[in-house]
């Protein structure tokens, strides 16, 4: 979870730049639905924020994909502080999976433009690299937020196979024209409601003694989902 987030209470043109970073992210993903990860975008967001753009784009030194992990940041810090370790420990694998996975896409609702252009970016061979350790440090703050402790080979396995799982339910997102976003709920549903079936019966069939359902597996399953 980012440490530099703005402080509310400090105008833009007083922050930091690292401050100043995650504070024009959001602004620059809503002109970024018009005029994509670009300086006219990173102008614009400065103009709406009484910020010097020339200050501005000495926040973003790594340029488009700078200013989407900044995005990204965003969302990870909003997601910690609205589902905090202590409000998820109450809840179920499935239903901790669930929650964590709606909230990333609930938070870029409004701006799929934005977000596909973003994805286009990220898909680019030079940009690879940095692609896959934005979406390795979500999956990180999704699965500590979900309490997870693991430190041996398990800690790797979840994080990449949620980071597939989420990335396949954004590729939903993006074309899903129904009312709310409804396909792509029950997308994520049926993958996580079929993983969960599969196993208890498998687990049944193997071992009737020992009904445990394994985390692991369960994401290991949710790595390749059918549409």
């Amino acid at each position: 979870m980012a440490s530099d987030a703005p402080d509310p209470a400090v105008a833009p043109a007083e922050m930091t730049l690292d401050e100043l970073r995650l504070h024009l992210a959001p602004l620059i993903a809503d002109a970024a639905v018009f005029d994509g990860w670009s300086d006219a975008a990173l102008a614009m967001a400065a103009q709406q924020a009484g910020v010097d753009a020339d200050v501005a784009r000495l926040a973003y030194d790594g340029g488009a994909m700078d200013m989407i992990a900044a995005w990204i940041e965003t969302i990870d810090t909003a997601m910690a502080v609205a589902l905090p370790p202590e409000k998820l420990a109450q809840m179920k694998i499935r239903e901790q999976i669930r929650i964590l996975v709606q909230f990333r896409l609930d938070a870029v609702a409004g701006r799929e433009e934005a977000l596909r252009r973003a994805m286009a970016i990220m898909a680019m061979p030079q940009n690879a690299a940095a692609a896959l350790r934005t979406g390795w440090h979500s999956a990180d703050v999704m699965w500590r937020l979900a309490g997870d402790t693991a430190t041996d080979y398990n800690h790797y396995t979840k994080r990449a196979t949620l980071a597939a799982i989420y990335g396949a339910t954004l590729a939903v997102f993006l074309d899903d024209a129904s009312e709310g976003k409804v396909d792509t709920r029950a997308f994520l549903d049926r993958r996580i409601d079929g993983v969960m079936r599969f196993e208890k019966t498998k687990a049944k069939w193997l071992n009737p003694d020992r009904d445990r359902f394994s985390v692991t597996r369960f994401l290991g399953r949710l790595r390749y989902p059918a549409r």
